[in-house]
């Protein structure tokens, strides 16, 4: 479902604006349609009130709580099926975050990530994307929504915008605290700056080298790394937010003394953080995270030469749950590729 389906379906039954925000709100919030300080009789029509327990319930069948897997970190990761039995997965943050996914697979093909084994499924409506966060409201406060689970945002990119859009006005979540994650696509950066809602913005550079890069991400969009931190310096100046750089570390792949000097040429002087996370260490892939001491000391030497970096751990590494990977395990079977080891000088 799409919300503008849901909008749709309101106005039919005699919604007026200010109806139609009330109920998007109350849903997206994890309240109950009886909730709020007006009673439902003294300010919703007739029609739309005996509509609303089929809406309810409706709305709650689009994203139903699978199974769940605490981690040690204060994170959760939780397993969801949406109404037509497909699963997604959705993450509980530390410090109320939620990680949402925005499609059922992956036709980036990142060669590290679980999700992408799979190729794409199928699309995650708008109203979808949005039951996530109310599902996850209903265990915990949510007050940032990241698009940085199962999925490539930029590719479904129309049901993501709309989601935002709830989500930065009735939804009440800062459009600070929306972060929308991509490999980098020209149609985000023409797109964003337009929208109503403008979220930060996440952009996976894993690499400094355009050929490593393609090899990679080998379905991503052709923008070099210099391209893609160009787009995100132009971005970053007019929302007055920095860049979010994630890389994630391959163990002897971009963890090199040849990549630290082109991430300090290609972010000094730019409004930018970089986020380094150690590989996920998934079975069957030939990638190996490097140790934590050496991860801390490549941040520390980054630090030393100007370079605001961020060491931070994948949620749930504990319950091997890797994006993708609570997934895999529920679908069976599993497809998996035959995916070779990227060397680093070739």
């Amino acid at each position: 479902m799409r919300i503008q389906t849901l909008r749709e379906r309101l106005r039919a039954l005699g919604a007026l604006p200010k109806h139609e925000h009330r109920v998007l709100r109350l849903w997206s919030l994890a309240l109950p349609q009886t909730a709020g300080k007006r009673q439902i009789e003294h300010f919703l029509p007739a029609t739309l009130r005996a509509e609303l327990p089929a809406i309810e319930a409706d709305l709650a069948a689009l994203a139903r709580l699978e199974s769940q897997h605490p981690g040690e970190d204060g994170s959760a990761r939780l397993l969801v099926k949406l109404g037509d039995g497909q699963m997604v997965e959705t993450v509980l943050l530390p410090r109320d975050g939620v990680c949402v996914s925005t499609q059922i697979g992956c036709a980036v093909g990142c060669v590290f990530c679980m999700t992408g084994t799979t190729g794409l499924i199928r699309q995650v409506g708008s109203a979808e994307i949005v039951a996530q966060v109310a599902l996850a409201r209903g265990l915990r406060p949510v007050k940032k929504v990241v698009f940085m689970g199962m999925g490539e945002p930029a590719h479904n990119l129309d049901n993501v915008l709309e989601a935002i859009e709830l989500l930065g006005t009735a939804g009440n979540i800062g459009h600070k605290n929306l972060v929308f994650s991509t490999v980098g696509d020209p149609r985000v950066f023409e797109t964003l700056p337009k929208g109503p809602v403008k979220p930060a913005l996440a952009l996976s550079l894993h690499t400094t080298r355009a050929d490593l890069r393609e090899r990679l991400l080998p379905r991503a969009p052709r923008m070099t790394p210099d391209e893609l931190v160009e787009a995100g310096e132009v971005y970053a100046r007019a929302t007055d937010y920095p860049i979010q750089y994630q890389w994630t570390l391959l163990d002897g792949i971009n963890d090199t003394d040849e990549e630290l000097d082109g991430i300090v040429r290609l972010l000094t002087g730019k409004y930018a953080i970089l986020n380094m996370i150690p590989f996920n260490s998934v079975e069957g892939m030939p990638y190996q995270r490097p140790s934590w001491e050496k991860a801390a000391d490549i941040a520390r030497r980054l630090h030393r030469r100007g370079i605001l970096t961020k060491l931070r751990q994948s949620a749930g590494q504990d319950v091997d749950g890797g994006c993708g990977q609570l997934r895999a395990r529920a679908e069976k079977p599993v497809v998996r590729r035959n995916i070779p080891i990227v060397p680093v000088g070739s």
